[in-house]
């Protein structure tokens, strides 16, 4: 029998996992299911600005051939640019790499850094791509608590009672999926000033930096820390709803001349992909020229943000659930009283909603969340199809029991 490498047995992707599976199961018995799992704009109808579409229309031929394999110069331009424009300093083209999506930077980044046993902090509830990543690289994710009664931010105390001798980095990730929570300057500067004391790299990640709500600012982590090794990711797949152009970058920023042969690492892993998808970095100095079709999106009136209202409506009416508003990106975490529902397993919770409603959710644990009691709700229906979803969810958990 040929079994998978066992650096792959704590690797989980539950958004796209077995629930998942049985949802594809069910739509092909053409039962009609709500997937309000994963953060793709495009299938609810959401369309790729104009800005976006003349820059790839009018520039294909250019996308023909490699390209420099940390990217092109005109988008690695538009991209230092822009984090100058947020407060980083220091930073050139070619301290960026150009990705195919931030999936595939995130796994450079860790697999040049981690040996085996190292250690990485990660906060919970997380994306998994972070843990996944760390696993795949040898090393050891430390979760973090991000704290529900302090608006979801980062537990400087638990993080610190986390570090190790054999921690190697911190990773922040703000505004955060999948709370919505956006960190104010002060937690990013008590986050920082751990990293200085205990010498660690510090990686940033930020997609959702451009989808603020509810006149919130977001600070960039690295333009409070210009002395401490900064690896900022970001990109263009939710801001300008182009997930399947895999769109998305990382600036490298700070203590870099302490870091040459961790940052030949990253050179080699670059280079044996050659280069990112050339089409798509075709249409990164026209994106991050265009602000305005964004914050259509998040300001009142603007798709994003009645879903993000209609959602919160309907979510106050539920008995046994309680919710922290998100203040960016299209998520909320809400909280289910275990007591009154008796949830001990929240995969069954999710598996038992889809079949009996239809609408597949992704538990808690599924964002490495290590009590029952959580879901992530993926805002992205229109106001009138989201706040149905909330009511029916709402009436399964009238009789639900487990």
């Amino acid at each position: 029998m040929l079994n998978r490498a066992k650096k792959l047995e704590h690797v989980h992707s539950d958004i796209r996992g077995p629930l998942y599976t049985e949802s594809q199961r069910m739509i092909k018995e053409g039962i009609s299911v709500l997937r309000l799992n994963t953060g793709n704009p495009a299938t609810f109808g959401f369309k790729m600005p104009d800005s976006v579409r003349n820059a790839l229309l009018n520039n294909a031929d250019k996308a023909v051939g490699y390209c420099d394999l940390k990217g092109m110069p005109e988008a690695r331009r538009a991209i230092c640019e822009y984090h100058k424009s947020k407060g980083i300093q220091d930073i050139t083209p070619d301290d960026i790499y150009i990705g195919n999506g931030v999936s595939e930077l995130v796994s450079m980044a860790l697999t040049a850094l981690l040996n085996d046993g190292d250690e990485i902090l990660i906060p919970s509830p997380s994306y998994s791509l972070w843990t996944n990543s760390a696993y795949i690289a040898g090393g050891k994710p430390v979760f973090y608590t991000c704290d529900e009664q302090s608006d979801w931010f980062p537990d400087i105390d638990d993080m610190r009672s986390k570090i190790t001798s054999r921690t190697r980095a911190v990773v922040i990730i703000n505004p955060n999926n999948p709370t919505g929570a956006v960190y104010p300057k002060e937690v990013l500067e008590q986050i920082i000033d751990l990293a200085r004391e205990h010498d660690l790299i510090i990686f940033s990640d930020e997609i959702y930096d451009r989808l603020l709500m509810d006149g919130v600012e977001h600070i960039s982590t690295a333009s409070l820390a210009p002395d401490r090794l900064v690896i900022t990711m970001n990109g263009l797949s939710k801001s300008h709803v182009i997930c399947g152009f895999r769109c998305g970058w990382m600036v490298i920023s700070g203590a870099k001349g302490k870091a040459d042969d961790y940052l030949e690492g990253i050179f080699q892993m670059a280079a044996m992909r050659l280069c990112s998808n050339a089409l798509t970095q075709l249409v990164i100095p026209a994106a991050l020229d265009d602000f305005a079709s964004t914050k259509a999106m998040v300001s009142p009136g603007g798709r994003l943000y009645e879903q993000r209202e209609a959602t919160m409506r309907e979510l106050e009416k539920i008995e046994g659930i309680s919710c922290v508003k998100n203040k960016a990106a299209f998520y909320v975490f809400p909280k289910l009283d275990v007591k009154k529902f008796n949830i001990t397993d929240d995969k069954k919770f999710a598996f038992d909603l889809l079949h009996e409603k239809h609408i597949f959710i992704v538990p808690g644990s599924g964002f490495d969340f290590p009590t029952p009691d959580h879901f992530r709700i993926v805002m992205l229906p229109e106001p009138e199809e989201l706040a149905k979803a909330v009511a029916d969810i709402g009436d399964f958990l009238k009789d639900y029991r487990q």
